[in-house]
């Protein structure tokens, strides 16, 4: 459907499906949700001088909602407090001063009950601001003991300010609270070091607080106590809440996945599962274009059969800045999520005097109103032929301070699946069981060095049992806090032992013609040498059979006595042992790469070769998929099924962003482009038996059946291809 056709159809849409069609549905609000808004201004994020009372004197509660309304929006999330001011009459904290005798939760929330819409509380904890500044006591320490600037104390009490607050606006009649910043802090000094946390700690774990992050036994304690807090004052607070209304909902902002690491003090499922639903946000801005799909596959994987909240913002870089994105931008990122099976929140941040942006509200309700005519193709049970394994303690333990020495691999196992359209989901190392694994004919285990005993044995059953198992780098090379082990817990699995860590990334792989390399050389030239860059095991094959060579780099003289860096990747030098190897295991196989093709996708130097590598594994250990997708690679494909109607859904939206010029700032990471025009491509799905019927649901579309395939020629962003089986 095009935008044009889109507006069209807007007047008629709401009389069908607005607000009253949706209260005619049981159950709480977030159930029938597909998709919101939250609004609240902008101009005192970093602070304000109360004399200023032209900041949000136009922010209105009553305008807001209908706006949003207007706009095909389900549910509004209204600013009630951020880190400086109340938006309401509050007496615990500072009102904002530029709404005079006004009140804009109550204008909001009564605009909400007389247009049907659910009216939820947006309730700010750390930012600081003016409430941290009158009360020092909340303040967090470092454990050097320095005030952290802006953020709280989770165990100071500041608890029962948060308490206090919900309170006054629950007796608003709202429908629940958005609960943002719940971190411990996006960077050092990670924890703090108040005397009542340095009290808690002691009784907790009989041990001293550590003076620093010695990654050690006594920061293992340190890390937990930082996660027992937070999900302490997270769980006290929805208690709380639910005390004083039980039908209120609450849910928390969640920095349980990449790229947040323990620095925020979360987990990804101890933290994912404390509210009513788990609420992440995405953007190209903070999150690249991949995360998007990602991170919403992630929150399903942390709380597995709650619905999950995903926000978005209409600005072309982030939350704040007073620009609009082109509408085909805006359709993208909310067809990819709600494909993924979130609901979504498109934030807007008014204008510095609280006044809304017309233009703004036009695009987003053109995106909503196509969302919800298309409310019946979402959802489903999602079709996935291989899970992606995060490790936490990996991300803890070998990640540390950089992050990304493990993010890289996970991220890059996704970005390989995304482009190379294999279905693929989101395993989580705190939560997987014997029957969660089942699930996918494929694992992957990318670069996972810290493996528990207990996931080692469930990996062997699932092998065991007619698993497939991909494992990449350092996998299962780790000890509990990080240390390499010179062995690894993997060795039964592999079919082969470590003989050492190759210390350079700049290795390569070659990889024989034909049958000799086992089904891997597709898509790559047979006989060369390509960079796969990142981390390298040499393997001495035991019961496996090896395939292909893994080649060290050259270093130059200078280079090899310690006169000059390693900054860029050298040429292929000498073997150095099989490039993979390839080992029958119970009814399952396993398929261990001595180098990373996952890290590669995402290093600085991503040849296509390293992804098509770890694709065409997947598609040897899984020859007959039940559904395989040939599309762009700028196409991201996501499969669900309706086993009641016997129909395949295949959502293919098109990330097809303008080209971006030399940034102004920290060249040459360009800023990403917006996407303006849809573009036009030819996709191919085919299944295992033919199918009885396929429609497209653009009248543009062509999709015709040939034989066991559906070959469609899309001209838009979005597009979901029917097939009944």
């Amino acid at each position: 459907m095009s935008p044009t056709t889109i507006g069209r159809l807007a007047i008629l849409f709401l009389i069908s499906t607005g607000p009253a069609a949706a209260r005619g549905e049981d159950g709480p609000w977030f159930r029938r949700a597909l998709v919101g808004m939250e609004v609240g201004p902008t101009g005192a994020q970093f602070g304000s001088d109360p004399r200023d009372v032209d900041y949000a004197a136009k922010f209105d509660g009553r305008e807001v909602v209908r706006r949003c309304a207007e706009a095909g929006s389900e549910y509004v999330v209204i600013w009630a407090r951020d880190g400086e001011y109340a938006y309401y009459d509050s007496k615990v904290v500072a009102k904002c001063p530029g709404l005079g005798d006004r009140d804009v939760l109550r204008e909001a929330v009564d605009e909400g009950a007389r247009l049907g819409l659910p009216i939820i509380a947006y309730c700010v904890v750390q930012q600081g601001g003016r409430y941290l500044a009158e009360h020092p006591e909340f303040a967090m320490r470092g454990l050097d003991g320095t005030v952290v600037p802006g953020r709280f104390c989770l165990n100071s009490g500041y608890l029962e300010t948060l308490k206090a607050l919900t309170s006054e606006m629950l007796a608003y009649g709202v429908a629940g609270f958005h609960v943002d910043m719940i971190d411990q802090g996006f960077g050092p000094p990670y924890g703090c070091g108040c005397g009542t946390c340095r009290r808690l700690f002691e009784a907790e774990h009989h041990a001293p607080m550590p003076a620093a992050a010695t990654w050690d036994e006594g920061w293992g304690r340190m890390l937990d106590f930082r996660y027992e807090t937070s999900r302490r004052f997270e769980r006290e607070l929805y208690r709380h809440v639910k005390a004083t209304d039980p039908k209120a909902t609450v849910d928390f902002n969640y920095h349980g996945s990449p790229p947040f690491s323990f620095e925020v003090g979360q987990r990804p499922v101890r933290h994912g599962g404390n509210g009513d639903f788990l609420t992440g946000e995405t953007g190209v801005w903070g999150f690249s274009a991949l995360g998007v799909g990602l991170n919403a596959e992630f929150y399903r994987a942390a709380t597995p059969g709650l619905p999950f909240q995903v926000a978005i913002q209409r600005g072309v870089r982030m939350y704040h800045d007073q620009t609009t994105r082109p509408l085909n931008d805006i359709r993208w990122e909310l067809a990819t999520l709600l494909a993924h099976g979130a609901f979504v929140t498109m934030v807007d941040k008014t204008g510095y005097d609280g006044a809304l942006d017309p233009v703004a509200y036009r695009r987003i309700g053109e995106a909503f109103r196509e969302a919800r005519s298309a409310r019946a193709e979402y959802g489903g049970v999602p079709v996935q032929d291989v899970g992606i394994y995060f490790s936490s303690k990996t991300r803890d333990w070998h990640g540390r301070e950089q992050p990304s020495r493990y993010f890289r691999s996970f991220q890059g196992a996704h970005r390989a699946m995304a482009m190379e359209h294999i279905p693929w989901g989101v395993v989580l190392d705190e939560n997987a069981t014997d029957e969660s694994l089942r699930a996918f004919p494929v694992l992957i285990l990318p670069n996972a060095g810290v493996l528990s005993s207990d996931e080692v044995e469930r990996l062997s059953r699932y092998v065991e049992g007619g698993g497939r198992l991909i494992i990449t780098g350092c996998t299962g090379t780790m000890g509990p806090r990080g240390e390499p082990m010179g062995s690894s817990a993997l060795r039964d699995l592999v079919g082969g032992s470590p003989v050492r860590i190759v210390e350079a990334e700049d290795v390569h792989v070659r990889l024989p013609a034909g049958d000799d390399a086992a089904g891997l050389v597709e898509g790559v030239e047979p006989g060369w040498s390509f960079l796969v860059e990142g981390p390298a095991l040499v393997y001495e094959p035991k019961a496996a059979r090896p395939v292909g060579r893994l080649l060290g780099p050259h270093r130059t003289l200078r280079q090899r006595r310690k006169e000059e860096g390693t900054p860029w990747p050298m040429s292929a030098g000498e073997e150095l042992g099989p490039a993979a190897l390839l080992h029958e295991f119970g009814k399952g196989r396993v398929l261990t790469f001595a180098a990373s093709p996952d890290a590669a996708t995402t290093s600085e130097h991503p040849v296509v070769e390293a992804r098509k590598l770890l694709a065409n594994a997947v598609r040897l250990l899984h020859p007959a998929p039940r559904i395989r997708i040939e599309a762009p690679a700028f196409v991201e494909s996501v499969v669900t099924d309706d086993p009641k109607s016997r129909t395949l859904r295949v959502h293919l939206i098109a990330y097809a962003p303008t080209p971006t010029a030399t940034p102004p700032s920290n060249r040459p990471y360009a800023v990403p482009g917006l996407i303006e025009d849809a573009p036009t491509y030819r996709a191919r799905i085919t299944l295992r038996d033919a199918p009885r019927a396929a429609r497209a649901a653009n009248a543009s579309t062509v999709a015709t059946i040939d034989g066991r395939s559906v070959a469609a020629i899309v001209d838009d962003v979005r597009e979901v291809v029917s097939i009944e089986y």
